[in-house]
């Protein structure tokens, strides 16, 4: 049981529609776009709704035993300096539980968007939001503070009739849209007609399913993070093995001895 959780930009609640009254006693949802928590979801849990930057969290250190967040991460300026926010927060032996999107996803429409812009004009500007490598992700959660890591990750493929779809749906405002849009302050402000109609074809002859459409890859991080306490678990001394991995081939042998 958390007697206080946070959920760090939260949207419009999706994450506590899924947690019930006798695992999270008090939430604090915390997102930077002030729309977003006005318009959330009612949850059973006791909430409170606190307009804030990832990066700059308004809580003291060693506040909230649990802190969760959902696919909010990759429009953080400063990760690093976020993760050592939620570590500071977070109580002793409290735990992080996130999941954030990762570096393959929407390649196709990366990829198609580039080869076109330089096929049409020469050159290419960002028109996807950057994303963090799982490779970096380990190192950064061990910088911020958190031990015993898990990281995972997952990917999920979502057909569309075409690249406007696609476009449409990332961009669209609407409650079932995912109302994302390219975050990068030195991107190109228009894609011009004829670019985006030679994106569309290459989208659709490079990556096109046999039925027509076309997919879209969404790479998910999920981690797992906790803050230091004397009553965690610590690893074994080292050299203090009773058995080595090489015997692993072995192991039914060892096992009918007795020997553990």
């Amino acid at each position: 049981t958390f007697p206080l959780a946070l959920d760090l930009g939260s949207g419009r609640g999706y994450i506590a529609q899924h947690l019930t009254k006798e695992t999270v006693e008090n939430l604090i949802q915390v997102d930077i776009a002030e729309n977003a928590l006005k318009n959330a979801v009612a949850s059973e849990i006791p909430t409170v709704h606190v307009v804030a930057d990832e990066e700059f969290l308004p809580f003291k250190e060693d506040t909230f035993d649990l802190v969760v967040s959902s696919l909010s991460l990759h429009w953080v300026n400063d990760l690093p300096r976020a993760f050592k926010e939620i570590h500071q927060v977070l109580k002793p032996d409290g735990v992080f539980i996130g999941a954030m999107f990762g570096g393959d996803t929407l390649y196709e429409l990366r990829c198609s968007l580039q080869l076109a812009e330089l096929e049409r004009e020469g050159g290419f500007s960002p028109h996807v939001s950057p994303f963090t490598a799982v490779s970096d992700l380990g190192h950064l959660l061990s910088r911020a503070g958190f031990n015993t890591l898990t990281v995972d990750t997952d990917e999920i493929q979502v057909s569309y009739p075409g690249l406007f779809e696609v476009m449409e749906d990332l961009q669209g405002k609407y409650v079932l849209r995912m109302g994302e849009s390219n975050c990068s302050w030195n991107r190109k402000p228009l894609l011009h007609r004829e670019t985006m109609l030679a994106a569309a074809a290459i989208y659709r002859e490079m990556y096109g399913n046999s039925d027509g459409s076309v997919p879209a890859t969404f790479q998910i991080y999920y981690m797992i993070g906790w803050k230091f306490h004397e009553s965690q678990a610590r690893p074994a001394q080292r050299g203090s093995a009773t058995v080595s991995l090489g015997d692993l081939a072995k192991i039914d042998t060892l096992l009918s001895r007795g020997k553990k």
